[in-house]
């Protein structure tokens, strides 16, 4: 797990802010759910022989003798909510959600045991449409942000029905060369011989390569949503790959799939990565609903920020206020909340814990402002404040406190002018 520090935050919070404005522009709403939900809340959503559920999970039992999990993804539990909260009952929805989860997985770069997703929900919808405007949706989010070293894969994974009789002859395969798996993929043939097909051992890459794609056992329907989708994505231009070996590693996807991956962050490609879960809010007890979604590594996607260069500068003060005498120390935090109140859309910062003349103006120096205000005791016997630009060669001025608010508006016009 890993602190987030004030010098790393800016790219986090234009991230942030940048995917609240898109996802507000296309009709999503926030929601927030628990970070502990019940156990086997998971291990239905999820699924029993998945690696999550199986290796991953942070559980334990509470005092009631209760197992509760950390989330280790945010779909289940926004599907939980929807279905105990009555959102249901025929109706749609766009929803979002942002935060931690959590995953006992072995720490390397861009991977941690807590980490941030942006988990985005379409429940109610059933055709390829919504799966089209959900990856035109984070193309637009990429173009954004500027991010360009990303790619687009999708796939089908059809109906459980399809996806059964496939499984029979994938099981087939496998045992024909059940010598040469890995421990894995052997415990996974038993449970979930799909994963095996998302095995990242090398060892593995010629005999998954050779094994029978999902793709050409599509039922009818599944066929032409899939066919839809694409040939959506090519009228709204959007870029995609076909990727047959796209699984994904939950048990509740059906139909659409898709990942959007990066050839910038080493062996954690993948960035973004989602698709459709219509029978999972019926697994769960609810009515039988469709439903479509993605979720985004916040980390990853700083990172990618980080890399291109688009990280935004921090904000800093507009103002820095200097203090010089008992009367002034005891003056300015008055006078500087009466200027925040005249002036809201101005940064103030009044210079706190002592220090004299010099170093106060060091600090002004660094905190990145345009102005300083010196409150001095003699200033105040005069009924004025000083004001010296920190970023231009340029006197120093007087102006009454009365009329300071403009004054302040006036100098900082000037120097934004100067500066540009």
């Amino acid at each position: 797990m890993n602190d987030v520090l004030p010098a790393q935050i800016a790219a986090w919070q234009h991230l942030e802010g940048t995917v609240r404005d898109l996802l507000t522009d296309y009709g999503y709403e926030e929601i927030r759910v628990p970070i502990v939900e019940h156990t086997e809340l998971f291990k239905r959503a999820i699924g029993e022989f998945t690696d999550v559920v199986e290796k991953e999970m942070y559980t334990f039992t509470d005092q009631g003798g209760e197992s509760l999990t950390l989330r280790p993804e945010a779909t289940a539990g926004v599907m939980r909510a929807a279905i105990s909260n009555g959102m249901l009952r025929g109706a749609r929805h766009k929803l979002w959600c942002i935060g931690p989860m959590f995953r006992h997985e072995r720490p390397q770069k861009g991977r941690y045991r807590q980490f941030y997703q942006v988990n985005v929900e379409a429940i109610g919808f059933p055709g390829p449409d919504v799966d089209a405007e959900l990856m035109a949706m984070t193309a637009r989010l990429w173009r954004r942000l500027g991010i360009e070293r990303v790619k687009l894969n999708i796939n089908s994974l059809g109906t459980p029905e399809a996806r059964r009789v496939y499984r029979e002859k994938l099981v087939a395969y496998f045992r024909g060369h059940e010598a040469r798996l890995d421990s894995d993929s052997k415990r996974r043939l038993e449970g979930n011989p799909l994963r095996i097909l998302d095995s990242k051992n090398p060892e593995m890459q010629e005999i998954i390569a050779a094994a029978p794609l999902l793709t050409d056992h599509l039922d009818p329907e599944s066929r032409e949503h899939f066919d839809t989708l694409c040939n959506t994505l090519q009228d709204i231009g959007v870029a995609y790959e076909v990727n047959p070996r796209l699984v994904r590693g939950l048990d509740y996807y059906t139909r659409t799939v898709f990942e959007w991956t990066t050839d910038a962050l080493g062996a954690q490609d993948a960035v973004c990565s989602g698709g459709r879960y219509d029978g999972l809010i019926a697994q769960l007890g609810g009515e039988s609903t469709p439903g479509v979604g993605f979720a985004m590594g916040v980390e990853r996607a700083v990172e990618l920020l980080v890399q291109a260069q688009r990280v935004p500068p921090a904000a800093a003060a507009d103002v820095y206020v200097v203090v010089n005498g008992a009367r002034a120390t005891a003056a300015g935090p008055g006078l500087v909340e009466r200027l925040r109140d005249g002036l809201p859309q101005v940064r103030f910062e009044l210079n706190l814990g002592g220090g004299n003349f010099k170093t106060q103006f060091r600090r002004a120096d660094r905190s990145g402002a345009a102005l300083a205000l010196i409150i001095g005791d003699d200033e105040l016997a005069r009924g004025v404040v000083a004001m010296k630009p920190l970023r231009q060669e340029a006197s120093q001025t007087e102006c009454p406190i009365a009329a300071l608010p403009a004054g302040v508006e006036a100098a900082l016009a000037l120097a934004s002018r100067r500066q540009g």
